[in-house]
């Protein structure tokens, strides 16, 4: 680990004193500024280590500033050092306001373009308290709520509009009923640090709504959190006091800079060699295992070192309880291993050890577009991770295809298949995140009302986004006034939910899909800040969320919040719905339709039927009739859910 030198603003007893680590600049000045007239530039002092300080006597909290670094401009050798770049210090813990895309921002230091205006300040802060402690622990088999802070109460009628759209309204008390009348148990957030919208949607009209396309590892997004980090420490103590957990999802694999004409923002104009990965023996040439132009070289101990920096920041000053690693692959790549992800890798090793971080929830995002890019069950034992196989066996079995029964079985208890070791020593439980939806690909409504992706209003002629989606429209494609359609896709939602809330293991809802949110069939809406992404509170299903409502209830019945042991043959007995036990031959059953699990010590029949016609099981004396494409609980013996 490189030398714990104090990176960034911080207020001294005479000023502020300002660190930047950039070892191949000549020069490096920082900038001070009133709004965006620049009132001085004070030349920094280098050490051995390629440290720049400064100390300046008069400062105080709330000062702007920005760094301007001198030396060679060569792209194709990975430099491109141009002092009429203003530069976001990394440490920044805040801006003046958001990110701008504007082509001058990728200009040749030919073209001598001061970008000071166009470029946010970082603004220096005080000293924070430390957040409380959250004593209550994220069940092991809780419900996690993904959500796009804008998107989620945008257009909720009941926040007062000043703090629609930001993190302050996560903590009204509105929004917390809400959450806690459907059972979740930790709140995702999708990126909050400060990003930039791709150059490509400033022609188009649109912008990033998602925030996968980071500036900053530590300054919040003006547009969500005007607050800054007190705004959001102040929501997530009100979702704590709720028994709520706050996961912050973050994205360590690429940043905003894009590839080598992309603007430069602070990575590129501070160190590129050393902040993205390169092709060796081409400094120049970045390698793009994110599909996002560069990938963020975490095998680096000045990048390591600002990963964890981050991380013990937002938890530490914020609250925050858990993080969900996007394209977590990333985290494991080392160029001394070709490149290729090892789970043994020094990021993630000190991820593991590090004492701020022991108690947080790890999620890993378990593959990227890079060579061996897919490590579904590869990661260390402490990370859950995203399962996609989990939410296409779903799909497919609820699709009816054919020979899915033993998938979906698998599925539902903890896909051991991926995730069960031979090892020992270990606890040997699933580290499965169960989700059939999630912010990238169809919503849960979608999925059962396209066939086909519907992405024209992306700008990209419907070319982006997955073309496989496993989806059906039962009949109709999109919206439908038909009332027997409208049912068929309210069935089979219940049906997956039902699935979803039955699983063994940690289970995750996409915001709104509890009651049937819709992005007109767009599975690529990353582009789409408007009424395609923002939750329609007003229209939603009351229906489908009362039902999700009921099966929160019933997962807590079962136990399932605290159990992620695997099932073996001893939990559970399979039975077909004459009440016989399953035999090979019904395994194996290419077009099975309906099957039970039985689970003694719980004294209940889980019953899934996703036949055409109605199935009546007999058990124990008591006579259910099953209605197609249903997921039924019976209570033996006492009640029927």
């Amino acid at each position: 680990m490189t030398a714990n030198v104090p990176l960034g603003a911080h207020i001294t007893s005479n000023g502020v004193s300002f660190c930047v680590w950039a070892p191949k600049a000549s020069k490096m000045h920082v900038c001070l500024f009133s709004g965006d007239e620049e009132n001085d530039s004070i030349p920094m002092d280098r050490d051995s280590k390629g440290y720049w300080h400064v100390e300046i006597e008069g400062l105080s909290e709330g000062t702007r500033y920005g760094f301007r670094a001198d030396g060679a401009y060569d792209p194709d050798r990975g430099l491109w050092f141009d002092p009429s770049k203003l530069l976001l210090d990394p440490y920044a813990t805040k801006i003046d306001r958001a990110y701008l895309y504007d082509d001058d921002l990728t200009a040749s230091r030919e073209a001598n373009i001061d970008t000071a205006k166009l470029v946010p300040k970082a603004v220096v802060c005080g000293e924070l308290p430390k957040a409380k402690k959250f004593d209550a622990k994220f069940p092991v088999g809780g419900l996690i709520y993904e959500l796009q802070v804008k998107s989620f109460t945008k257009q909720h009628p009941d926040i007062p509009e000043d703090i629609r759209g930001t993190i302050a309204a996560l903590g009204h008390p509105i929004v917390i009923e809400h959450l806690k009348r459907i059972g979740v148990n930790a709140v995702e957030m999708m990126p909050i640090t400060a990003w930039i919208d791709e150059r490509h949607l400033i022609p188009l009209g649109l912008n990033n709504s998602w925030g996968y396309n980071p500036v900053s590892y530590f300054a919040l997004d003006p547009k969500i959190a005007p607050g800054g980090i007190v705004e959001l420490r102040k929501a997530i103590e009100a979702l704590h006091e709720a028994g709520i957990s706050v996961f912050q999802d973050v994205v360590f694999n690429h940043n905003g800079e894009s590839d080598k004409h992309g603007p430069t923002l602070s990575f590129r104009g501070l160190d590129a060699q050393s902040y993205f990965r390169n092709f060796e023996n081409e400094p120049g040439h970045l390698i793009n295992d994110t599909g996002c132009g560069n990938s963020i070289d975490c095998s680096h101990p000045i990048v390591r070192r600002l990963i964890l920096d981050s991380m013990r920041y937002f938890v530490e000053y914020a609250g925050i309880d858990g993080f969900r690693f996007d394209l977590g692959p990333a985290l494991g790549r080392e160029d001394e291993n070709n490149g290729k992800f090892n789970p043994q890798a020094e990021l993630l090793q000190e991820i593991l050890a590090d004492d701020v971080l022991k108690d947080c929830v790890l999620i890993a995002e378990p593959w990227d577009i890079g060579p061996g890019g897919y490590q579904l069950g590869n990661f260390p034992s402490r990370f859950y991770e995203w399962n996609d196989a989990y939410r296409d066996d779903v799909r497919r079995f609820w699709r009816n295809e054919d020979n899915m029964v033993g998938k979906f079985a698998t599925r539902l208890c903890g896909s051991a298949d991926i995730f069960q070791t031979s090892d020992l020593s270990s606890e040997n439980k699933t580290r499965s995140i169960n989700f059939v939806a999630a912010h990238d690909g169809f919503s849960l409504l979608d999925l059962v009302s396209y066939e086909e992706k519907h992405n024209f209003e992306n700008g990209e002629s419907n070319r982006d986004g997955h073309n496989e989606n496993i989806s059906w429209n039962n009949g109709v494609e999109g919206h439908t006034d038909d009332i027997a359609i409208i049912t068929k896709r309210r069935v089979d939602l219940k049906a997956i939910l039902s699935s979803l809330f039955l699983s063994r293991g940690p289970i995750m809802l996409t915001a709104g899909d509890e009651f049937g949110r819709s992005q007109k069939g767009n599975n690529n809406a990353y582009a789409q800040d408007n009424e395609t992404t923002w939750l329609n509170w007003e229209e939603r299903d009351t229906q489908i969320e009362r039902h999700v409502s009921s099966l929160a209830e019933i997962r807590k019945t079962l136990g399932l919040l605290d159990n992620t042991e695997f099932v073996d043959e001893g939990d559970v007995v399979w039975r077909r719905f004459d009440g016989d036990p399953m035999t090979v031959s019904d395994w194996e059953t290419p077009d099975l339709g309906a099957f039970a699990m039985e689970i003694p010590a719980k004294n209940v029949l889980i019953l899934f039927n996703r036949t055409d016609r109605h199935q009546t099981l007999i058990r124990d004396g008591n006579t259910q009739t099953i209605r197609p494409r249903t997921v039924n609980v019976l209570f033996t013996g006492n009640r029927n859910n």
